[in-house]
Formats: C-alpha cells, sequence, structure tokens
C-alpha cells in the first residue's frame, strides 16, 4: 500500500495538497483492506474506509470506489463532479478532469467502460457503457461516449442523431481537430 501512495504521490509531482492525491490515499487503503487477515479487523479496517470515502466524496466530490480497478500514475487533476463506476477499469498513465462520468450506460447492465493505457479524458467527459477506449486516447471536454475508441485517436465529440433521423459521425477521429492541441504526452 505504501509503495502505492509513494508512486501516487510522484504521479501528483509531490503535491500532497492535491485533492485528488487525498483521493488515491483512501482508494489505496480501501484496496489494501482486502487482504488484511483475519476477518474481524478487516471489519473494522472496512468501517474506517467507508467513513475515509464518504468524507473524501464530501469534501473533494470525487467518487473512486476501490472496486475500481486503476494502473500506474492514475491522476485527478481537478476536484468536483467526478463518479467513476466501481466496474470500470483504467490502464496506466490516465488522467480525468472535473465533470467526468465513467460508468453504466443503463442500470441492468453492470458493465462500465476499460480504459487502455495513456487515456487523456476532458472536462466534462461521460464515458459510459460496457465500451473499450485504447491505448494514446485524448477524450476532449464534454463529450459523450457510449462506443468504442480505436488505439492512437481522439475523440472530440459525440455521434448526434439529425431531425431527418440520420445518424452523422461529429467528431472521432484519427487526427485532433483543427486548433486542438495535444494536451498531455
Amino acid at each position: 500500500m505504501f509503495e502505492n501512495i509513494r508512486a501516487d504521490l510522484r504521479a501528483y509531482a509531490g503535491d500532497w495538497g492535491a485533492q485528488g492525491f487525498w483521493v488515491m490515499v483512501v482508494y489505496r487503503f480501501g484496496r489494501w483492506r482486502y487482504g488484511v487477515r483475519p476477518a474481524l479487523l478487516r471489519k473494522v479496517f472496512s468501517f474506517i474506509y467507508k467513513v475515509l470515502f464518504k468524507l473524501v466524496q464530501i469534501v473533494t466530490g470525487i467518487e473512486l470506489p476501490c472496486e475500481v480497478v486503476v494502473g500506474r500514475n492514475f491522476v485527478i487533476d481537478h476536484f468536483g463532479g467526478i463518479v467513476i463506476s466501481g466496474y470500470a477499469q483504467f490502464g496506466d498513465d490516465c488522467r480525468i478532469r472535473n465533470g467526468v462520468v465513467v460508468g453504466l450506460k443503463n442500470v441492468s447492465e453492470p458493465i462500465a467502460p476499460v480504459m487502455g493505457n495513456n487515456v487523456d479524458i476532458g472536462a466534462g467527459a461521460k464515458v459510459l457503457g460496457n465500451i473499450r477506449i485504447g491505448n494514446n486516447v485524448v477524450i476532449g471536454a464534454n463529450a459523450v461516449v457510449l462506443t468504442d475508441v480505436p488505439d492512437d485517436s481522439w475523440q472530440w465529440a459525440c455521434r448526434r442523431l439529425s431531425r431527418k433521423g440520420n445518424t452523422q459521425n461529429r467528431g472521432s477521429s484519427h487526427e485532433p481537430p483543427d486548433g486542438l492541441l495535444q494536451l498531455r504526452r
């Protein structure tokens, strides 16, 4: 647990005050408690985790349950309005910003997105359902992603349905749109 927390601190450039780092400390504690034996002691740690989880959720506005699978160098850039389903999975070097939702498309279908490595999710983006986001993907701000995104691509808008019922692809691309700078690599 402590090695993971040290790695998280390095991912946050040593900033102990980053609210995303607080969330990661509670997340790591929640994952660690599963291995505690005997069961009675694990129940005590589970209670402590649930109190810390709720406290961090209230203070930071970030919901990252310990059931989520998170790779190395996972960074929550800004706090507030972030909800991540316990079924989600993230690869290494992923970054998310405020207002991001990664979760279920339907409550009756408890399957959340699987993110590859080096995925950058912009503010306000919604990534929902049984989909796979490839490696080296940038999801732009306020994008709504409901389908798979291939490796090495940009998702900068969502598909929309025109009034005549035609589906138009308005943003899934292998190249960034004009004027959009690469945020992080």
